[in-house]
């Protein structure tokens, strides 16, 4: 007779390699809940340990130590796209980093498409109130995007009015509380010209058009904004339009900046930081240049006995190159 058949298996059966790596991948769910809660009791301790007076110090000098030394005056320029471009070839942030040069330090923070909303979301991001250095000047600009007309989706740049000055508002008071000598200078929208937009982008934003009429309004309630804070303000609407052919020369699209328009930015700034009773002073002819001791390794000068401290000098070449009154 043949060997007897093997007897069917049960129904509740399970291999024993099944039942093997059923038990292994128990144990490593196991390991990886204590895993996590071992990391969730660390983060706790570390977050709420009470630390010491000197603990603090010690942090701080640490984070000084991190950054290039000597801590000049910062600069912050915050933003949307006039902002962000200003780094451009003749652009006004390019030109004041050249004029501060051995006296300040200018921090780009600029966001092409960026409304007062939602600068407003990354305010503490940008500025936090802990950080060991604080700004010694912010450059504020937003309002070219939040003037724009509402799209019918409800999406896009546009920000109500009344929003757009609780936001302004909002920035200016985190900004004024970052120390006692941080200092602000808001800027306004400057016009745009109508006829280029059209030329160069069609009819593709015309639900969402940019116009004079919309930045007038939205640049006359920032000026108010600031005046009743007692906040630095440049008209750059007026300011443009006080130029020759500014409709022509300012603009590289109608909207952002050219050269000649990055210039007129540049001079308001300049005439504000001028006639700012701040002290410090902050306009950059009044500032030391940075290690600016005479020394005997400068150039020797036209007397052939003592050299020539070229630190000073630059300031003139400056004011010839850019055209600064």
């Amino acid at each position: 007779m043949a060997a007897e058949e093997a007897a069917p298996l049960a129904l509740n059966y399970i291999p024993e390699v099944v039942l093997k790596k059923r038990k292994n991948n128990e144990e490593s769910a196991i390991r990886r809940k204590l895993q996590l809660q071992e990391r969730v009791k660390r983060r706790k301790s570390e977050k709420f340990a009470i630390k010491k007076p000197e603990q603090f110090i010690r942090v701080e000098e640490v984070e000084k130590k991190k950054m290039v030394g000597p801590n000049r005056p910062q600069f912050v320029l915050f933003g949307s796209s006039i902002v962000q471009m200003s780094y451009n070839v003749g652009g006004w942030g390019a030109m004041l980093a050249d004029l501060y040069s051995r006296k300040a330090d200018i921090v780009l923070r600029g966001y092409s498409g960026w409304n007062s909303r939602m600068a407003l979301q990354i305010l503490d991001q940008v500025f936090p109130k802990d950080a060991a250095v604080q700004p010694s000047l912010v450059i504020l600009y937003f309002g070219g995007n939040d003037s724009t007309n509402p799209h019918p989706s409800g999406l896009g740049g546009h920000v109500p009015l009344p929003e757009y000055i609780e936001n302004m508002k909002k920035m200016i008071l985190h900004i004024k509380g970052l120390s006692d000598k941080t200092r602000i200078i808001c800027l306004g929208s400057p016009p745009v010209n109508e006829a280029k937009i059209t030329e160069i982008f069609g009819t593709a934003f015309d639900d969402q058009a940019r116009t004079n009429e919309g930045l007038c309004k939205y640049n006359k309630a920032l000026i108010d904004l600031c005046e009743e804070m007692d906040v630095k303000a440049v008209d750059l609407f007026t300011a443009f339009q006080g130029k020759d052919d500014w409709a022509g020369s300012c603009f590289i699209d109608g909207i952002h900046l050219s050269s000649d328009g990055s210039q007129v930015v540049l001079e308001e700034i300049l005439r504000v930081l001028k006639r700012a009773e701040w002290e410090p002073s902050l306009y950059w002819l009044t500032m030391t240049p940075e290690f600016s001791e005479d020394s005997p390794y400068y150039v020797v000068g036209p007397d052939g006995k003592n050299t020539f401290n070229i630190s000073g000098h630059i300031c003139v070449w400056q004011r010839h190159l850019l055209n600064i009154e």
